[in-house]
């Protein structure tokens, strides 16, 4: 199994400040190697199809509404799973998740892989993320720690990777762009994006 994860939102607690109210971190669960290539295909050749350059990163918060909604539409047809947290920021009680961003990415992940519906087991999972060596030695351990035991293996092998070398995190991104979009009751696109991949939500845990 390919898991490939990335987020939406900011883990930034200041709400009276411009923090976003809602994070979220979407997982894209692919079963299939082959499925995932002809995904990762067909999100390249609409990259050439708009005339953007082999380097432009598709984002969901930099791109334009016709972006968004052709993005969406071109890997609808492919066979994969949606797997999500939303946290609303302002029920998390915990000082050290409110004070840390760290602490508070690695929870929200850590809680997205834990409560999996047994949909994810042995992956292999890529996430977006830099960082210092040190946070990502030390982040990526804590997941295998903490979601891996004896009688069962939710994490094979786990990376941070760099979103602009891998179209599938920039898929993720745009899911839980679209995904977080849905809560923003200010917006009048709201339900425009999660409309089209509705189908592949198999989770949208609101976290509570």
């Amino acid at each position: 199994m390919l898991v490939f994860i990335d987020d939406s939102g900011d883990p930034g607690f200041k709400l009276d400040k411009g923090s976003s109210c809602y994070f979220v971190i979407s997982a894209i669960l692919f079963e299939d190697n082959l499925e995932a290539e002809k995904t990762a295909i067909a999100i390249k050749e609409l990259k050439r199809e708009l005339n953007f350059a082999e380097d432009v990163e598709f984002k969901f918060n930099k791109s334009r509404k016709t972006v968004r909604e052709k993005f969406l539409s071109a890997v609808n047809p492919f066979s994969f799973k949606i797997r999500c947290i939303v946290m609303e920021k302002k029920i998390i009680r915990s000082e050290e998740l409110r004070s840390n961003k760290k602490s508070f990415y690695a929870f929200a992940i850590k809680t997205l892989l834990e409560h999996n519906g047994d949909e994810i087991l042995n992956a292999r999972i890529k996430i977006d993320g830099s960082g210092d060596r040190e946070f990502r030695k030390n982040f990526l351990t804590y997941l295998r720690r903490e979601l891996n035991s004896k009688n069962k293996c939710v994490v094979q092998n786990s990376k941070l990777v760099d979103s602009k070398n891998n179209v599938l995190i920039q898929m993720a991104d745009m899911v839980a762009g679209a995904i977080r979009r849905s809560y923003c009751e200010e917006k009048t696109d709201k339900y425009s994006y999660k409309s089209i991949i509705k189908k592949h939500i198999t989770s949208e845990w609101k976290f509570k």
